[in-house]
């Protein structure tokens, strides 16, 4: 009877409550780039150690093609060398990552957990597939879009800051946004906008001069795999108010009659 509760005590905690997964159920990778799916797991009895657990990522329909598995020989060829677990399982993080997308990566896929078991373990179901929480994965061709965001003008002599910014699928790998203007300085910010979504943007700080007005301000970004894309646009810079304009035909004007005066008042002496 001991035995019996030491056995039933050690069991239900882990396999008799229900296993549970939360994975993003739509996401659009990019052709060549790639992609990382947000996954979760949870287990009412608690968390396992990440020795006990096996993950495994497979086909929706073909639970033998695996696309990602501990054991190489068992992954699909067409998936070998660009698939890799982001997460921590013992932490319940399945997170997967698949590089150098090609065309041929999209469709559903699920995710399934392995318990290994030693020799000393009961006799349990040691398989749990989440057919119900599978990710359906999208490659598009299109090229992703850039985003600037500037004031209306700048101003000479005044700081002045555009932001240039890009959606992607894959932070582990995020895009490399660089400008043409090699002097200037840019911070890079990473925004989680949920949904397996981000967004990578550059904001560019700098003071325009005079010869900025009517040139181009052009930013670039690398994806992942070596796609690149850029933008531009025509900076258009306010000169520094000044009056010269005002000042300088005054001061002539004035120069001129006071000379035109003296002449005069000189005339009129030597011929009075």
């Amino acid at each position: 009877m001991i035995l019996c509760l030491v056995v039933a005590a050690r069991c239900c905690p882990v396999f008799s409550v229900e296993w549970t997964a939360s994975v993003q159920k739509q996401l659009e990778g990019i052709l060549s780039s790639c992609v990382v799916v947000p996954c979760s797991f949870t287990h009412p009895g608690g968390e396992l150690p990440t020795s006990k657990l096996r993950a495994i990522w497979h086909r929706s329909d073909r639970h033998k093609e695996n696309i990602y598995h501990e054991d190489h020989t068992k992954i699909l060829d067409s998936f070998k060398g660009r698939t890799k677990m982001l997460g921590t399982l013992g932490q319940g993080n399945c997170t997967l990552e698949i590089i150098e997308l090609k065309d041929h990566d999209g469709g559903r896929f699920c995710f399934r957990i392995e318990l290994v078991k030693t020799p000393q373990d009961p006799p349990t179901k040691e398989m749990f597939s989440f057919v119900e929480d599978c990710v359906d994965l999208k490659i598009i061709h299109d090229q992703p879009k850039l985003e600037l965001h500037q004031p209306k003008a700048a101003v000479q002599g005044k700081v002045y800051t555009i932001t240039c910014s890009v959606h992607h699928t894959c932070p582990s790998r995020k895009p490399k946004l660089s400008w043409n203007r090699g002097n200037a300085d840019a911070s890079v910010i990473q925004t989680n906008m949920n949904y397996g979504n981000w967004r990578t943007e550059s904001i560019l700080t700098f003071i325009p001069e005079e010869k900025d007005d009517h040139t181009h301000l052009t930013c670039k970004a690398m994806f992942d795999g070596g796609l690149t894309v850029s933008e531009n646009i025509t900076l258009f810079v306010k000169r520094k108010e000044n009056f010269n304009h005002i000042i300088i035909p005054v001061t002539v004007a004035a120069g001129t009659a006071m000379l035109f005066g003296l002449v005069c008042i000189f005339m009129v002496k030597k011929y009075k």
